[in-house]
């Protein structure tokens, strides 16, 4: 059924009606957007208006989510799978957005083995086979281009479910190297670690070392938002994304 679904999508595509001023106003006001030529931005548009034909973006608490800010998200959503295609986040269909953070149940396990459940302040959550949820007011920080981007974090959790777990493995395509991703994902990962314990200050957010499910969603954020960052501190787990995306933001961002 590909064909028919690539037949649906391309006649959406044919009627659909989107400003293109419109369009550029939201593309202008996202730094990791600089740098795509002009070929890539019109793919990035198709997809984020096919992005929001097939996910239903729902407003969640006092929220009133407008076209404008649909689009806002649904661009940086797309940016991950500008080269790969909206069929890697099939699965889901749902975006659910609050103003701000929001509390979610949450179950630990301590060394003791006793159970502790309670809820926990997040921005943002990825669900398997669920939605994606968002803070409205973090997903306005992308503009800062400060390397903080929680709706790539979430999209990257998605790309890592695909094969079925959040381990920070996501399926590689076909030529990439199972023991070369290994090896550069561990490499980084301990030594960022190790930087924390000694109390330095780490080249990216300290979350990623919460686990290596949390390590892929945050230096992918910083691929995209920060390239020079992430290429100088850890050059294999750039070589590894640039790879797996194919793409180039240091190349094109300079």
């Amino acid at each position: 059924m590909g064909w028919f679904k690539n037949w649906r999508r391309r006649r959406l595509l044919a009627r659909a009606q989107l400003p293109e001023n419109h369009w550029r106003a939201v593309a202008a006001g996202l730094p990791s957007l600089r740098g795509l030529t002009d070929p890539e931005l019109s793919r990035l548009r198709d997809l984020s208006l096919l992005f929001l034909h097939e996910k239903q973006l729902v407003a969640a608490g006092e929220l009133e989510l407008d076209d404008s800010m649909r689009l806002y998200i649904a661009a940086q959503a797309c940016l991950p799978i500008l080269k790969l295609g909206l069929d890697y986040y099939a699965g889901w269909t749902s975006v659910i957005v609050y103003p701000e953070g929001f509390w979610s149940p949450h179950r630990s396990l301590d060394a003791a083995g006793i159970m502790h459940s309670g809820f926990q302040a997040r921005v943002g959550e990825a669900w398997d086979r669920g939605p994606i949820v968002l803070s409205w007011a973090d997903v306005q920080q992308a503009s800062s281009g400060d390397g903080f981007n929680v709706v790539i974090h979430e999209c990257a959790h998605k790309l890592d479910l695909l094969n079925g777990v959040a381990n920070g493995m996501p399926p590689l395509h076909s030529g990439m190297s199972l023991p070369a991703w290994t090896q550069a994902f561990t490499a980084a990962y301990d030594t960022l670690c190790r930087c924390l314990d000694l109390g330095s200050e780490p080249p990216i957010h300290p979350y990623a070392a919460e686990s290596p499910a949390e390590f892929f969603a945050v230096v992918s954020e910083a691929f995209f938002e920060i390239p020079t960052v992430l290429q100088a501190a850890y050059p294999a787990v750039y070589a590894q994304l640039r790879d797996y995306y194919r793409q180039d933001p240091l190349l094109r961002l300079g």
